[in-house]
C-alpha cells in the first residue's frame, strides 16, 4: 500500500473520528437542550399550576365574602321589615286609642243629657244642648279627616254617589242632578267611606 493511500485513509479516519465526536456532541448538546426546554415547561407547567391554585383561592375567598353579605343584608332587610311592622300596627293601635278616647267624651255628654231630658221642662234647652253635643261631634270627625260629601244640587256622579231612586225632573236645569239623600255620605281625607244614597232627577 502506498504512503499517500495510507495518509488518506488516516485523514479519513481523522474526520470520521472528529465527525463522530462532532455527532456525538451534538447529540449531548441536543439532549441537554431538550432536558433544559422540558424542564422550563414543567417550571412553567408548575407556575401556571400554581397561578391557577391561587386564583381559584382567590375567587373561593370572594364568593365567601359576598355569601356573606348577601346573608347580612338578607338579615338587615327581614329585621328591618319585622320592625316596621311592629311599627304600623303600635301606630295603628295609638292612633285607633286616640279616637276612641275622643269619642268616649262624646258619650259622657250623650249620658249626662240623657240623665236630664225627664227632668227637663224645657224643649228648647233641651234641643240646644243635642244641638251642642252633634256640633262637636262633627268638629270632632272633621278632626280626624272625616267630612260629609255634599249631595243635594249637585251633578250626579257614580264614583262618589249611590242612586236608590229616579225621579222626573221639574225642569230642564235639574236633570242628571241630585234632587235628595236619602242617607249621607262621608270620606276620609280623599277616599270615600260611606257612599251617599240618593234621589237623582231623570
Amino acid at each position: 500500500m502506498s504512503k499517500k493511500k495510507i495518509k488518506e485513509e488516516d485523514k479519513n479516519s481523522s474526520y470520521q473520528e472528529e465527525t463522530s465526536e462532532q455527532n456525538g456532541d451534538n447529540f449531548l448538546n441536543e439532549q441537554q437542550s431538550e432536558n433544559q426546554t422540558d424542564e422550563i415547561k414543567e417550571e412553567q407547567d408548575n407556575c401556571a399550576e400554581s397561578d391557577l391554585i391561587g386564583q381559584i383561592e382567590s375567587l373561593k375567598n370572594e364568593l365567601k365574602d359576598e355569601n356573606d353579605k348577601r346573608l347580612r343584608i338578607i338579615a338587615e332587610y327581614e329585621n328591618y321589615r319585622k320592625r316596621t311592622l311592629k311599627e304600623k300596627i303600635e301606630l295603628s293601635k295609638t292612633a285607633g286609642e286616640k279616637i276612641f278616647t275622643g269619642i268616649l267624651h262624646l258619650v259622657d255628654d250623650f249620658e249626662r243629657a240623657l240623665k236630664h231630658i225627664d227632668q227637663a221642662t224645657d224643649i228648647k234647652a233641651v234641643k240646644e244642648g243635642v244641638e251642642l253635643i252633634n256640633g262637636k261631634f262633627i268638629n270632632f270627625l272633621l278632626q280626624h279627616g272625616v267630612k260629609e260629601i255634599e249631595a243635594v244640587g249637585k251633578d250626579f256622579d257614580a264614583d262618589i254617589y249611590d242612586a236608590v231612586a229616579n225621579v222626573p225632573a221639574p225642569n230642564e236645569n235639574m236633570k242628571g242632578k241630585i234632587m235628595d239623600c236619602v242617607e249621607k255620605g262621608y270620606m276620609l281625607d280623599d277616599k270615600v267611606i260611606r257612599f251617599p244614597k240618593v234621589v237623582v232627577a231623570e
